[in-house]
């Protein structure tokens, strides 16, 4: 059944969709323009068509990062002492109530996390001003975005923007599309990633480097395997601790199986790989390959990268393929509704319908393949400082900064950084592109960053790990990896932690008094395939280019 996806699609594919010159925007349509008939029937030319549908790929990615901002921020409002979610990180929300101009002085910390998340929320629809995570980047690229014109204003705002102007018989102009593109995507990457990012440090933990392992063989074989596949942490964390309750525990035994597995898919296997070790099984193209293991009890998801196929395939085989979201319903499945303010009841249920579920396991059908591999994962940039603190010379130079990065990046000893992030795509062999660049990368002696789908290919090629870079990476990374104790790739977290991307270049061009894109750093998504990395890469493409060239594009 997945094998033939990649044939289905092939064939489901429409020729000039794929060039971009098909036009559904009005009823009139759709229309598709070639050589022959260079307009469609409103007048649009190819310029107009292709601004348009890049614009509203933008939007929609825009939207997914920034909506599960907006989440995550309603659950930083219900946290309470001894409640199912609380504050993990104080000292980190005492900073950033600061950085958002909200005086802590005087308040308990669940008032402040209130408060807090009242401030974020109105970045969502406030009627005036900027984006306030903005000031997060060098007052240059601050100054050059204003002159362009794209700083974003509120989240919601920008994406309605773009989805009035998209309208039939509004925006025909390119650069224009191209300009109020840029802006929401600046929405996604310094507004609602950030948001998200921040707030998922605050309420569970920022994350610090741990051992994991990766691919399909960490399924166990006589436990109850839960796979937790999609994004947002607010089910994924409640689902690890009902798991870990003795009732649960003695619940599975009393079925047969010997305890629990949980493993994750996509961003949800990154979120919860690098704050418990939770096992990574697969990322997004291995979502059908877990099921046909014939060994998992449950595959719970939440939002985004879910296949519609897995209802029909899971019927095949004993697992339960279970929604959580209002917002991803698929026909088929077993709805289950999660909602925050009932967190641990709602998980319970969900793990409980999962391990009763093990006695319908048919072991004829089980064949988990002998696929793992391992790596160190989950540094946030509290963690690469602290790393970094491996080589500082404490009788000259300050402890917890970034300065041995900008001096190795100064002297050459390693010649750049580049974040190789995204999805994985059908129309690539799985991860052929991801492991391809980041191979000739890491031996060309330039860092490599990492999220999302790529930091699970890279798990899975053994390259978080610190002990290949001899056989990976060129001297001058190789001598740095066994100096700071890093591995040649940096795991950073989930796609919306694409932020800490921004956050730490912002930090290195701050150091040097530079502009991010005077620094040796790149990026690229090798193998994208969401509109969310249609969003980050046009977010990026604001940060990495020269104010000549950004005018250019605005």
């Amino acid at each position: 059944h997945a094998p033939g996806r990649h044939g289905r699609g092939i064939k489901a594919q429409c020729g000039f969709g794929l060039q971009g010159v098909c036009c559904r925007n009005c009823g009139m349509g759709p229309c598709r323009i070639s050589a022959k008939t260079p307009r469609g029937l409103c007048g649009a030319d190819e310029h107009t068509i292709v601004g348009r549908n890049f614009a509203r790929m933008v939007a929609a990615g825009t939207a997914a990062h920034s909506d599960h901002a907006r989440d995550i921020t309603h659950t930083l409002a219900l946290t309470c002492p001894g409640g199912d979610y609380q504050v993990k990180e104080p000292q980190k929300l005492i900073e950033f109530a600061k950085f958002m101009d909200v005086d802590p002085e005087g308040k308990d910390i669940y008032e402040l996390a209130h408060e807090v998340a009242e401030v974020c929320l109105m970045e969502f629809g406030k009627p005036f001003g900027v984006s306030k995570l903005l000031k997060r980047a060098p007052k240059v690229r601050q100054e050059l975005w204003n002159k362009l014109g794209i700083e974003p204003r509120a989240i919601d705002r920008e994406i309605a923007t773009v989805m009035h102007s998209t309208h039939i018989g509004c925006t025909a102009d390119l650069d224009s599309l191209i300009h109020m593109s840029m802006r929401c995507s600046m929405a996604d990457g310094w507004a609602g990633s950030m948001i998200g990012t921040m707030i998922s440090d605050i309420l569970f933990g920022t994350p610090k480097p741990v051992h994991t392992e990766a691919n399909l063989n960490v399924l166990a074989g006589n436990n109850v395997n839960i796979i937790l596949h999609g994004h947002e942490p607010t089910l994924s964390e409640m689902i690890v601790a009902a798991s870990e309750l003795p009732e649960m525990q003695e619940l599975a035994k009393e079925v047969g199986a010997d305890g629990i597995t949980l493993s994750g898919i996509c961003c949800t296997g990154n979120e919860l790989t690098m704050r418990h070790g939770v096992k990574i099984a697969g990322d997004f193209h291995q979502q059908e390959l877990a099921i046909i293991t014939g060994a998992v009890e449950a595959m719970i998801v939440d939002v985004q990268c879910i296949f519609p196929a897995l209802p029909e395939l899971s019927s095949h085989y004993h697992t339960k393929f279970i929604t959580t979201s209002p917002k991803a319903r698929i026909t088929g499945a077993t709805h289950m509704e999660f909602h925050e303010d009932t967190a641990m009841e709602d998980a319970k249920t969900i793990v409980r319908e999962a391990i009763m579920n093990f006695k319908n396991r048919d072991a004829s059908k089980v064949l988990v393949p002998d696929l793992k591999s391992e790596g160190m994962i989950g540094y946030a940039e509290e963690a690469i400082v602290g790393q970094l603190n491996n080589v500082i010379n404490t009788q000259i130079d300050e402890m917890d900064t970034l300065k041995p990065l900008v001096d190795v990046l100064a002297s050459g000893v390693i010649r750049g950084v580049v974040g190789v992030v995204g999805c994985n795509n059908a129309k690539t062999p799985s991860n052929y592109n991801h492991l391809t660049i980041i191979k000739e990368l890491i031996k060309n002696d330039f860092l490599v960053v990492t999220t999302g789908c790529g930091a699970s290919a890279a798990c899975k090629n053994g390259s978080m790990l610190k002990e290949n870079a001899p056989k990976y990476a060129g001297k001058g990374l190789a001598t740095v990896c066994e100096l700071v104790d890093i591995p040649p790739v940096i795991h950073l977290g989930s796609c919306v932690d694409n932020s800490r991307i921004l956050n730490v270049c912002s930090l290195v061009a701050n150091a040097c008094d530079m502009d991010i894109s005077d620094l040796p750093v790149a990026g690229c998504a090798p193998e994208w395939m969401a509109q969310k990395i249609t969003s980050a890469a046009a977010c990026r493409s604001t940060i990495w280019e020269s104010s000549q060239r950004v005018g250019c594009i605005a």
